[in-house]
Parts: structure tokens; sequence; C-alpha cells
């Protein structure tokens, strides 16, 4: 009789376990993000060599925080603008402006000059941006960065 007891219980809290998991995992899925809305902090920054989304155009993208680390990733995409593909995968948030995108978070990491000091920089095939990442157009295997400073 006890051995049914605890098997129950068991498997009671093997269920929580599992729907709480399950939650969890749903909730890391939402891939629709608002320039404003902050959620890339929330998100778990993503390990380096990460291969990211679906399509059939694909770019390298670099992350360097403010302590010189870089995280690379290869995104595959079917839009049309770096900005955009990024957003779609969580990993810049920020503020939209007259001039585009303000980015202000990237894999996690905040980088806020009214509040830091620092920014994030664009970069396109290593040299500084001459556009905006929102405005970016994608081109099939260039690479893409941003790195504070």
């Amino acid at each position: 009789m006890k051995k049914k007891q605890t098997a129950k219980r068991l498997s009671l809290i093997l269920c929580m376990v599992l729907a709480l998991s399950m939650a969890m995992v749903t909730s890391g899925c939402n891939s629709s993000q608002k320039a404003g809305a902050d959620t890339a902090k929330e998100q778990q920054a993503a390990a380096d060599g990460s291969v990211l989304g679906e399509g059939k155009t694909q770019f390298t993208f670099t992350v360097v925080d403010k302590e010189g680390t870089e995280t690379a990733f290869e995104i595959h995409t079917d839009k049309e603008t770096v900005g955009e593909a990024l957003l779609e995968l969580g990993l810049i948030a920020g503020d939209e402006s007259e001039y585009g995108l303000y980015v202000k978070t990237v894999n996690g990491i905040t980088a806020d000059y009214d509040q830091d000091g620092v920014y994030w920089a664009f970069y396109v095939n290593g040299e500084y941006a001459q556009s905006g990442v929102d405005s970016t157009t994608i081109t099939d295997g260039d690479s893409y960065s941003f790195k504070v400073e």
C-alpha cells in the first residue's frame, strides 16, 4: 500500500516538473519582438557558434561585449534587413527613433550611452556601418557585428 502511494506522489511530482519545463520552453519561443521592448535582456545569451533561424540567406553575426569577449552566430533568414533578422531571433532590442532603431541590447547585454557612456556600434564586414541595422540589406555570406564602444 505504501509503495502505491509513493509511486503516485512521484508520478505527480514528475508531471508537475514536466508541465513547468514545457511552460518555460514555450515562453522562450516567442519570436515576435517590438523594438521598444527590452525582451532580449530577459533571454539567456546564446552560446558561441550557435546556428540560429531558418531561411535561404546566411550571414555571420558577432557580438563583442565591454570586456572584448566575442560571441559568434551563424544566422539563417528570409528577412530583407539585418535588423529584421536579429529582432526576429531576439538578438537585439532598442528604441525606435526618427533615425531608425537605436540598439541598446544585443544578445542580452545592455549598453546605453545615457546611462553607461557606451553604445553598440554596428559593423559590416569589419568596417563601421554607413547605415543603421534596420536599413542594412542582408548580403548572403557577409558578416555583421555589434561592438560595445
